[in-house]
């Protein structure tokens, strides 16, 4: 018998849990959280300041330590930015390991940061650790310092699951999921859709060469990450057809991804999931990418067609065909693979047996 649990959720402490969401991840740990209330869980959210007030949310204290003229003048003293989200995950963790975690059951660790991994043993409860990146030094020195076994691991597709096994072999694959009755199907539309954090590892200006070399007006939307990036690299690809439409909340996102005839995804890195590409599959929008990553776990021939990695032709001469896909058997898919209702079944069940 399912019975309702306690659990801490660790956000990233670099942006705020809340719409719009600065990216996947922020997204990912937002449905995720209401997803476990919704099934009659507590859920408390450790989380940067500023998310959202509707969840029941601690904020994360990020912020400088009063440092000393003379220790600022260390010159092997660390980035700001790196001592601020140190110590504001050492001081999560440590009250976790003392009295806060007497109020739980369960950590679920969706930071990307190495001390909830590296400090897991001492709070006393069961850790689980998703693993939403490629392996990174810190986090893998965090898991060496006591082995993969004090820390249950899993991994948002079978891609970064693979990626990992050499240093934890038994991670179980939970893939991400989204709220398809939040993203509706739509008609389609003329234009193409890229959506998501603008960024390089995104690779939105091949997503605009790619627009263009196929004779198809494109829409980008999505947060600034990068600010250079964009200045130099995707303002100068923008005219009439290739428009920037600003970072959008979700309801005004689903409905241009909704109305668009193909989204185009070009991630210049391993993909490690890729939830726009489940997002798009639930608007009934097919999907033109480059085949990285876990892009090709969630896309069928049905629903999505790849081009090799970088070639931004061979993406171009998919455009056509990808546009003349049926859009509800994307929305098949997303509804058989990429489903909330899918990923909540797969944490509970987790939790449940970790608590038990």
């Amino acid at each position: 018998m399912n019975t309702a649990l306690r659990i801490a959720l660790i956000a990233s402490a670099r942006f705020p849990v809340r719409e719009p969401f600065a990216g996947g991840l922020e997204a990912h740990t937002w449905t995720l959280a209401r997803a476990l209330r919704a099934r009659g869980h507590q859920v408390r959210l450790f989380a940067a300041p500023g998310s959202d007030p509707g969840l029941d949310v601690t904020e994360i204290p990020v912020h400088l330590p009063a440092l000393s003229t003379a220790a600022r003048s260390d010159v092997s003293m660390p980035d700001g930015r790196w001592m601020e989200e140190h110590h504001a995950y050492l001081k999560l963790m440590l009250d976790l390991a003392g009295e806060g975690g007497r109020s739980f059951d369960v950590v679920q660790n969706n930071s990307l940061h190495y001390l909830p991994v590296a400090m897991a043993p001492a709070v006393g409860i069961p850790v689980v650790t998703t693993l939403h990146t490629p392996p990174t030094p810190w986090l893998e020195s965090a898991i060496q310092t006591h082995g993969p076994g004090a820390v249950t691991f899993t991994a948002v597709s079978e891609h970064t699951a693979a990626a990992w096994q050499p240093l934890v072999p038994a991670a179980r694959v939970i893939r991400n999921g989204v709220d398809t009755a939040r993203w509706p199907i739509g008609p389609g539309g003329p234009h193409l859709v890229w959506f998501g954090r603008i960024v390089p590892e995104k690779g939105p200006h091949l997503a605009a060469e790619a627009a263009r070399r196929a004779g198809r007006p494109l829409r980008l939307a999505g947060p600034v990450g990068d600010r250079e990036y964009f200045e130099e690299c995707l303002v100068p690809l923008l005219d009439d057809d290739i428009r920037y439409v600003g970072h959008l909340d979700r309801r005004a996102l689903a409905a241009l991804v909704g109305t668009s005839a193909a989204a185009l995804v070009t991630p210049c890195w391993d993909e490690p999931y890729g939830l726009v590409v489940a997002e798009a599959l639930s608007c009934g929008t097919p999907v033109c990418g480059f085949d990285r990553g876990a892009l090709g776990e969630i896309l069928t021939d049905e629903c999505g067609l790849l081009a090799p990695a970088d070639d931004v032709d061979a993406l171009a001469r998919l455009v056509d065909g990808t546009t003349r896909l049926d859009r509800h058997a994307a929305r098949d898919r997303a509804d058989r693979f990429c489903t909330l209702e899918s990923m909540a079944d797969g944490y509970t069940s987790l939790y449940q047996e970790l608590a038990a």
